[in-house]
């Protein structure tokens, strides 16, 4: 069947990391556009840390930020929101707090951290957007209209533990995932990328069959599985590349626009 909706990640899938989108990805969705394919942006990312990519792409796409808490079109109109219960996320502060462990808020697409230290820097980087330092009070006098809690840690263990503890605390109301080795998500119970694109599709008239997905991190894992077409990186986590029959070349050898060529046009 015909693809009319294509659904692509960011990071380590339409871009490297820090990166740019190459030339040949940017020529795959245009081409995508023209032929009337409905191209959307679907990430982790803060919609205003995503609307710079989809500047480059050089046409009009929605955003699916947060991991599918926000979807809000290139022009700023706003389609879905789904944010965090306060409570929930002021339990979540205080978790981190206690145990001297990293986390950051996102509200009106701001930026939140306790303090500035060299995880915030690091993100601050790659994603070309600037932290505001509030304190461990100031988190939780922000704890309405959250849309995401994000966690960075280079200790593996200490990710996975926080993961699995907050999973079990609060199995009903927190969706947990990660993005990147040293990034675990946290947003509202039943959030993810794969319940945006079904948002999208219905308001689009697109069948199930007739959509694609991309991506390389945990966080892709539903969407790439609830599509019609789901398509895996060559340099994707192995849980995506073990879930997806069609893997394309690696992010640094445009492997976006391969696949583009190779199942869409």
């Amino acid at each position: 069947m015909m693809i009319k909706l294509f659904v692509t990640d960011i990071d380590g899938t339409l871009l490297p990391i820090g990166g740019k989108v190459s030339a040949k990805n940017i020529e795959a969705v245009q081409k995508m556009i023209a032929a009337g394919v409905k191209v959307v942006i679907a990430t982790g990312r803060m919609y205003r840390a995503a609307l710079p990519i989809a500047a480059q792409l050089g046409v009009a796409v929605p955003i699916i930020a947060y991991n599918g808490a926000l979807i809000k079109s290139s022009a700023g109109e706003v389609i879905h929101t789904h944010y965090m219960d306060a409570a929930v996320v002021v339990e979540l502060i205080k978790f981190f707090e206690e145990r001297g462990r990293h986390i950051q808020s996102y509200s009106g697409d701001e930026l939140y951290v306790p303090e500035k230290n060299r995880y915030v820097e690091l993100y601050e980087s790659a994603q070309k957007v600037t932290a505001v330092e509030v304190g461990w009070d100031g988190l939780r006098e922000r704890a309405e209209g959250v849309t995401k809690l994000l966690s960075i840690s280079d200790n593996p263990n200490e990710l996975i533990d926080s993961m699995n503890a907050i999973e079990n605390k609060f199995p009903a109301q927190v969706e947990v995932t990660r993005s990147h080795p040293m990034f675990a998500e946290f947003m509202a119970s039943g959030v993810s990328k794969a319940g945006a694109i079904k948002i999208l599709a219905d308001k689009f008239g697109v069948d199930n069959a007739e959509i694609f997905a991309i991506g390389d991190s945990e966080n892709d894992l539903a969407m790439l599985t609830s599509v019609g077409c789901g398509v895996a990186m060559g340099n994707a986590v192995p849980a995506v590349k073990k879930v997806c029959t069609r893997i394309t070349d690696t992010c640094d050898n445009d492997g976006f626009a391969k696949a583009v060529y190779d199942y869409v046009l």
